[in-house]
């Protein structure tokens, strides 16, 4: 373990404690889990539900989106989580909320029906884990 203290690493390193090791890593984890699902019912049963399927793809899009720029260490990057976490927390009260209101939109859930029901809420809590994350480390960024 380095002596290091946070003030010493870089910017990278930094992220690669805490919480932020644990953002990324439940960030891998459901970007491929959604990219899984999404792949297989796109590939094998899109005919069914091609609104659900297709929104399951942008989620495991935007997870990838998400891990690479909480991993990346520019000040470009840090912009595209802004942007992606909030794209993903919007996307997820929209669809969630839609999904209750008027459910023959979904005949078929995405990752993000119900406010991520199926994936026990993270979707929902994650993004806004993220953003608290990314605001509690914006003057320890160097970049």
């Amino acid at each position: 373990m380095s002596d290091k203290t946070d003030d010493q690493l870089s910017p990278a390193a930094r992220r690669q404690r805490g919480l932020g090791r644990i953002l990324i890593a439940v960030y891998v984890i459901l970007a491929l889990a959604a990219l899984g699902r999404s792949v297989f019912q796109i590939a094998t049963k899109f005919d069914q539900a091609p609104l659900a399927y297709s929104l399951s793809a942008l989620a495991a899009l935007v997870y990838v989106v998400v891990t690479v720029s909480l991993l990346a260490h520019n000040g470009a990057w840090r912009i595209v989580a802004w942007v992606s976490l909030c794209f993903e927390l919007v996307g997820v009260v929209i669809v969630g909320t839609l999904s209750l209101v008027d459910p023959a939109l979904f005949p078929h859930d995405t990752v993000w029906s119900v406010f991520g029901r199926g994936y026990l809420f993270i979707p929902l809590v994650l993004p806004m884990l993220g953003i608290l994350w990314l605001a509690k480390t914006k003057n320890k960024q160097v970049d």
